[in-house]
C-alpha cells in the first residue's frame, strides 16, 4: 500500500507541474507509471494465483524457494 500511495503522490506533482507549466510530458510520464505499476499489480496476481492452483495454498511459510526443480520447474504443465 505505501509504495501505490507514492505513486500516486507522484503522478500527482506530475500532472499538476505539467499543467502549470503547459508541458505534456508530466502527463505522458505519469500515465507511462500508472501502467508500470499496473502492470505490476497484474504479475503478482497472476504469481499467486499460480501459486495457489500448483499448491493448494498461498501459506508464505510453506514456499521455500522458487527456482530450480520442485512445483515451480518447467517441466511440470500447469493445467487450467
Amino acid at each position: 500500500m505505501p509504495i501505490e500511495s507514492m505513486l500516486l503522490a507522484v503522478n500527482s506533482n506530475f500532472l499538476v507541474f505539467s499543467v502549470s507549466s503547459d508541458d505534456m510530458m508530466g502527463q505522458s510520464f505519469a500515465s507511462l507509471v500508472s501502467t508500470v505499476a499496473a502492470a505490476e499489480s497484474a504479475i503478482g496476481l497472476a504469481i499467486f494465483v499460480i501459486t495457489f492452483r500448483v499448491r493448494g495454498t498461498i501459506a508464505v511459510e510453506s514456499i521455500n524457494s522458487i527456482q530450480g526443480s520442485g512445483p515451480f520447474s518447467l517441466d511440470e504443465r500447469i493445467r487450467f
